[in-house]
């Protein structure tokens, strides 16, 4: 399972399913993302329902909000799709 960080240049695509996957596991609504990412909630919906295209920098602000709250999103790869995972949270003494 290839799991690729950095900086959005150097990452693959980001799909309209690792979107709604990824605001799932925050239990996140298209407004927080928005919200948090400096976005609109219309761009969001429209992006995972495979409307439209996001613009690079766009779909870089989604990422970065999402990979702040813990989202780890992973690549394609031969054998498997695209998806995402939480890090692992430390625990608290």
């Amino acid at each position: 399972m290839a799991i690729r960080e950095g900086p959005p240049s150097q990452l693959a695509v980001l799909t309209g399913p690792q979107l709604r996957a990824a605001r799932a596991l925050l239990d996140w609504s298209r407004a927080v993302l928005a919200e948090k990412s400096g976005t609109s909630a219309v761009s969001i919906e429209q992006f995972e329902r495979g409307i439209t295209d996001p613009k690079l920098r766009t779909a870089g602000k989604w990422r970065r909000a999402l990979e702040k709250a813990g989202v780890v999103f992973i690549d394609q790869d031969n054998e498997l799709g695209p998806g995402v995972r939480l890090r692992k949270r430390e625990e608290e003494p």
